[in-house]
């Protein structure tokens, strides 16, 4: 939005709490290396970059020992990205190819992966931040010079950025940040998670945020407006510090039960999960098993690697989702083709209806990592957009000896069939994520966007509301398992619409099932009541809050 008379600009709300205070603000990325001068001795310039990725990774790792639970897995994911010779030789290659300075050649480099992300989508076009912070870090490492990120705070500062590197907002001391505000980003960034792990007041997709001359700015994360302020008035927080107390039962004050679960796709994420007192797990993702890999993973290598992230949920309840892959992700084994406009192509499930061969083989990995690891493990397929896909789905995952057959619902088509979906599966699980990008035909990666990916929009809640009245009828599960069920606030409106769990990161967990514990399941439907009547994303969380 622009700029109005008053010095004040709006954006998408990520982290609730107010705050006022003096801006810093963090420098912006790296450009672009130079192409020359080109290197006198090119396997001398290559052979810089190794040791320049083991510098970068040991920082990170570092930092990773001083931060826990989700910052800690962030840093140390970054710091396994810093490290990956898939990178490394890719740009040494680049170097004595093409006779251009290591710099560069990582640039490029990196670019070729962060490509690759960004066209898969979804949770993987996520990583791409991750990709552009090791790269900065590497070109930075490689020129002699100080990366880019969060300058030394002296004193509690609001924090303004075009956009935070996950490992940036991982390694933020919550003392010193009164709010954290960028003009990039969208309701589902490692920012807006993060902001509400370290429960810091946060605004994202703010357009126009870079060019507001501004010393001091008032910060409301309830309603993602940024004000002007005083730079002469004292520092305010509202609302964002404390303890979390919570008992580790999912339910509402008058006994109603929700089960607050964990999302993991790794070992290191499913232990976060566990510290953090997540009931079980509501979505456990595959990719991480393939992603690397230059063929498919044979079943006994699966099976294996799923057992790891199982264990810590012995005798507790897993949803694993099958492998959401499709022809513009970067699995070889897959023979992808390339398509027009791959986020509407074949992906998820549909990549099994010609290859059902490597889901059966997954299928027999995860009832073997079933069985090994003691875990109530149901299994989920993702993009499935009819009850007669759910209805094959399921038919596979019983005749693997898998007990619970369940679909994701992230397609608008599949939200308006919940109910003849229900009737083929035993439970169904929203990726928010997906279904509000499918829904207003809007990309959860682009900032520019991100007010119609909010999840607050009534038109997405109402979608949510068809899926719980068809749960009830039905007397199935119906569960959310996007970012949305993250927000204390959100999560008491989709128990009110009639969803019966919640999943999602680690950070998140005590403050859902707190703030659940403090409201009773009729003011739970009386605030989803007032957000289906909203005209914006904006007013449905007023209202709800209001309620």
């Amino acid at each position: 939005m622009s700029e109005s008379m008053t010095g004040s600009l709006t954006g998408v709300a990520v982290s609730p709490g107010r705050a006022r205070g003096p801006v810093v603000r963090v420098a912006e990325p790296l450009g672009e290396p130079e192409r020359t001068p080109a290197p006198a001795d090119p396997a001398a310039e290559a052979a810089r970059i190794a040791p320049a990725a083991k510098a970068v990774a040991a920082r990170l790792e570092a930092l990773a020992e001083t931060a826990d639970g989700e910052a800690a897995t962030i840093l140390i994911t970054t710091a396994a990205m810093a490290s990956d010779p898939a990178l490394t030789e890719q740009a040494q290659q680049l170097v004595t190819a093409e006779r251009i300075p290591a710099a560069r050649a990582v640039h490029e480099a990196a670019a070729g992966f962060a490509k690759a992300l960004a066209a898969a989508g979804g949770y993987l076009a996520e990583r791409v931040r991750d990709v552009e912070d090791v790269r900065d870090r590497l070109v930075a490492e490689l020129l002699g010079i100080a990366p880019p990120g969060v300058p030394e705070l002296t004193t509690p500062s609001v924090l303004v950025a075009r956009d935070l590197a996950p490992a940036d907002t991982a390694g933020l001391d919550p003392a010193k940040v009164l709010a954290l505000v960028t003009e990039e980003g969208g309701p589902t960034s490692h920012t807006a998670i993060l902001a509400r792990a370290l429960r810091i007041p946060a605004v994202v997709a703010v357009r126009g945020l870079i060019a507001l001359d501004a010393d001091a700015l008032t910060v409301d994360g309830d309603t993602g407006e940024i004000a002007r302020a005083d730079a002469s008035e004292p520092v305010l927080t509202a609302g964002t510090s404390g303890p979390v107390e919570w008992d580790g039962t999912g339910r509402t004050s008058d006994g109603h039960r929700v089960k607050v679960l964990g999302n993991v796709g790794s070992a290191a994420d499913a232990h976060a999960a566990v510290d953090a007192g997540a009931e079980g797990v509501g979505l456990f993702r595959t990719e991480f098993c393939y992603l690397d890999a230059p063929a498919e993973p044979s079943v006994a290598e699966q099976r294996a690697a799923y057992t790891a992230v199982l264990e810590p949920f012995r005798g507790k309840p897993v949803i694993v989702r099958t492998l959401d892959a499709g022809a513009d992700k970067p699995l070889a084994f897959l023979s992808p083709e390339d398509e027009p406009n791959p986020a509407l192509g074949v992906r998820g499930l549909r990549v099994a209806f010609d290859r059902p061969e490597v889901l059966d083989r997954q299928l027999e990995a995860i009832a073997g990592a079933a069985a090994d690891s003691g875990a109530e493990v149901s299994v989920m397929a993702p993009m499935v957009a009819t009850a007669a896909e759910a209805a094959w789905f399921a038919g596979r995952v019983r005749a693997a000896g898998i007990a619970r057959a369940g679909v994701m619902i992230e397609i608008p088509a599949a939200a308006l069939s919940a109910a003849e979906i229900l009737a083929e599966v035993d439970f169904v699980s929203v990726g928010t994520n997906d279904l509000a990008q499918y829904t207003f035909a809007a990309d959860r990666q682009l900032g520019a966007v991100a007010t119609l990916n909010d999840p607050w929009q009534p038109a997405l809640l109402r979608l949510l509301g068809l899926i719980g009245d068809a749960a009830k009828a039905t007397g199935k599960p119906a569960g959310v398992c996007g970012e949305a069920a993250a927000d204390p606030l959100l999560a008491r409106v989709l128990t009110g619409l009639g969803l019966t769990s919640l999943s999602m990161n680690a950070a998140a967990v005590r403050a859902v099932g707190a703030s659940l514990a403090e409201v009773t399941v009729e003011q739970c439907r009386a605030a989803a009541t007032a957000a289906l009547a909203a005209g914006d994303g904006a007013s449905a969380r007023k209202a709800a809050r209001g309620a």
